[in-house]
């Protein structure tokens, strides 16, 4: 799998731990430096690439993960998740079919973030499953804002 992360400058030691973690289990990593503060710059450009197709899926960082998760929100195909244990992880695709999941550097220590990266990378969703009529009507208001 191709996986993009990208972090502000508080969770770049955890972004390396993560980055280094998916290159282990074999993901191919690309990774979106930033040094710049405003989290936001960061996440929506992970965000547009993974909605793009040029990954398959992202994992985003900040101190607490909510901010890049609702800037990664904002853009058109990007289902962020804000994930900060293991059921949310497996459900953020399963249930959700996230392409992106936000986890908080300053919240989490980094064995929690690699238990909870491998939870979410585990799994697929399946677009028969009860969760599909749900996750298809999020897609459709996003169809009807634009």
């Amino acid at each position: 799998m191709k996986l993009a992360f990208g972090c502000d400058p508080n969770a770049t030691d955890l972004k390396e731990v993560l980055m280094k973690e998916a290159k282990s289990l074999g993901h191919e990593v690309v990774d979106f430096p930033s040094e710049d503060p405003i989290y936001a710059n960061v996440a929506i450009n992970v965000a547009k690439s993974v909605a793009a197709g040029e990954e398959d899926r992202g994992i985003l960082l900040c101190g607490t993960g909510i901010g890049v998760s609702i800037a990664a929100n904002k853009v058109e195909g990007a289902y962020c998740a804000c994930v900060a244990d293991i059921y949310q992880a497996e459900r953020a695709t399963l249930s959700n079919d996230a392409n992106l999941i936000s986890m908080g550097a300053q919240v989490l220590g980094p064995n929690t973030a690699k238990e909870l990266m491998r939870a979410y990378l585990s799994g697929s969703f399946d677009p028969n499953s009860r969760s599909a009529p749900k996750v298809e009507r999020i897609k459709k208001f996003e169809e009807e804002k634009a």
